[in-house]
């Protein structure tokens, strides 16, 4: 009988001690900046990868990306060939598209010409300063 019960609670004990070690604790959240000036599908593609990697690890986590010069292609009623991801990576209150006010007015795009729920911000440059000076890390988009 003691070795039933020696075993049993040894038992119990394994099973304990692998189910803490299978659950590997929750990375702890964090906020980031993307900067994106460039036009060229492969960096549109990175940031949006990036969003869902960064969104996967911690639900938690935040993310804007900020849009200047010929990054405001990515979120440019038809010129976007992401309309869908982003709409998607709009569903979380932890993802933000802005886009420079500044570079707008420098290509001539109005405000309606972008995606739904994408936002103005007056200076893209601006905008990731603040960040920073907020905290937030910066990551400059490009391959």
């Amino acid at each position: 009988m003691k070795r039933i019960l020696s075993f049993a609670c040894l038992a119990v004990l394994i099973v304990g001690a692998t189910a803490a070690w299978m659950q590997s604790p929750q990375p702890k959240p964090y906020k980031v900046v993307f900067d994106l000036t460039s036009a060229d599908p492969l960096d549109q593609r990175a940031v949006m990868r990036w969003i869902k990697e960064v969104s996967g690890l911690n639900p938690k986590n935040e993310m804007e990306v900020v849009m200047y010069g010929r990054g405001l292609d990515l979120v440019v009623s038809g010129k976007s060939t992401m309309t869908a991801e982003i709409a998607e990576a709009l569903k979380t209150a932890n993802v933000k598209f802005n886009v420079c006010a500044i570079a707008m007015k420098n290509q001539q795009v109005e405000k309606g010409q972008l995606l739904p729920n994408v936002q103005t911000v007056p200076d893209g440059i601006g905008e990731i300063v603040s960040k920073q000076n907020a905290g937030w890390g910066y990551i400059k988009v490009g391959h």
